[in-house]
């Protein structure tokens, strides 16, 4: 008879990349690795010898599916894109020709399986990943190329393929490790709105604050190094930054995007010090996301309501951006030299 006390849970079973076939391209000491079958997901990305992105230990890489939860079945961790919403919600019925289209979680993108073709330049390798809108007709394109330097620049283009204005909101939505040595280095001051919050009061989207700062329940919480901030909470802010660049310190690696702030309006922040998840039985998780976006905050209605931050794409109209990942060594803070 087997005792109850020797008795183990079945094993989970985590696929890794190559189970699903990926592309992975090179330059200096970066590397990118995609997988179409993920939806276009990046699950690695190395930049500057040291892998960045976060891998969730709950919820293992699966093929997406259409009609499902993106946080219960797919937020396995990586970098995906959100598009043309994050939060699912439906389109105000104001909205000539798109009244009414219910638009489903973290957008649509992420459920497809996209072209994909590899592009080699005098400048490094390029995959370049497309998606096509089902409920809405657009085209979505992310050239992601690893230079030979080794800085990592993402474009996109957006095209509105029909012959009404369309609203949309993008979001890049890349994942990393909260640990007790991260910072958030982001510009300072730029203003900023609480999106969401759990486990530790904020207030509401209709406070602006400033960066790393916000007044709420009588004191001032400061999100420079965040996992000293609250015991257990989990927070999503939007800045609108005063400059083009963030950067992530994890000790003395620091991963810096850069952008042109006239093109991508917005940050959105996603800090998870344990305070949420959405499964009753596991433990929250620990992780964070320094997401450029265009419109906040991650509902498209509400950025069509009282937040007015939604994008527009005219009838035909191409919209292009860029963000460029670096990343660097720092010298250690403890010796007395500047960082």
């Amino acid at each position: 008879m087997k005792l109850p006390f020797l008795t183990r849970p079945p094993t989970r079973h985590f696929p890794t990349a190559g189970e699903f076939g990926f592309v992975e391209i090179r330059g200096g000491t970066s590397r990118i690795v995609c997988v179409p079958a993920l939806g276009g997901r990046i699950v690695d990305m190395e930049i500057g010898g040291r892998q960045w992105l976060w891998r969730s230990d709950v919820i293992p890489f699966a093929p997406p599916q259409e009609g499902t939860s993106y946080v219960e079945t797919a937020d396995s961790g990586g970098f995906d894109e959100c598009f043309p919403t994050v939060a699912a919600c439906r389109i105000p019925g104001w909205v000539r020709g798109w009244g009414g289209v219910e638009l489903p979680d973290h957008g649509e993108i992420w459920s497809q399986v996209p072209e994909l073709d590899i592009d080699t330049t005098d400048d490094g390798q390029a995959v370049v990943t497309t998606w096509e809108g089902r409920r809405l007709p657009y085209r979505l394109t992310r050239l992601a190329r690893v230079s030979r330097t080794g800085a990592v620049v993402m474009t996109y283009h957006a095209v509105n393929d029909s012959a009404d204005r369309m609203p949309f909101i993008w979001s890049a939505h890349p994942l990393f490790p909260l640990t007790p040595d991260t910072k958030l280095m982001l510009p300072e001051g730029s203003p900023m709105r609480v999106a969401a919050s759990h486990k530790l009061e904020m207030g509401d989207g209709r406070s602006q604050h400033r960066w790393p700062f916000v007044r709420a329940g009588g004191r001032v919480l400061d999100f420079l190094t965040p996992f000293d901030t609250a015991k257990e909470y989990a927070c999503k802010l939007f800045l609108e930054p005063t400059v083009g660049k963030a950067c992530l310190r994890q000790g003395q690696d620091e991963l810096e995007v850069s952008f042109d702030t006239n093109e991508v309006s917005h940050l959105g922040v996603w800090i998870n010090k344990q305070g949420w998840t959405p499964f009753k039985r596991e433990r929250p998780y620990l992780n964070l996301a320094i997401e450029p976006c265009l419109g906040a905050p991650d509902s498209l209605s509400e950025a069509l309501g009282d937040w007015k931050r939604a994008q527009w794409l005219e009838p035909g109209e191409v919209r292009s951006w860029s963000i460029t990942w670096r990343a660097r060594r720092v010298p250690d803070e403890s010796d007395g030299q500047p960082a």
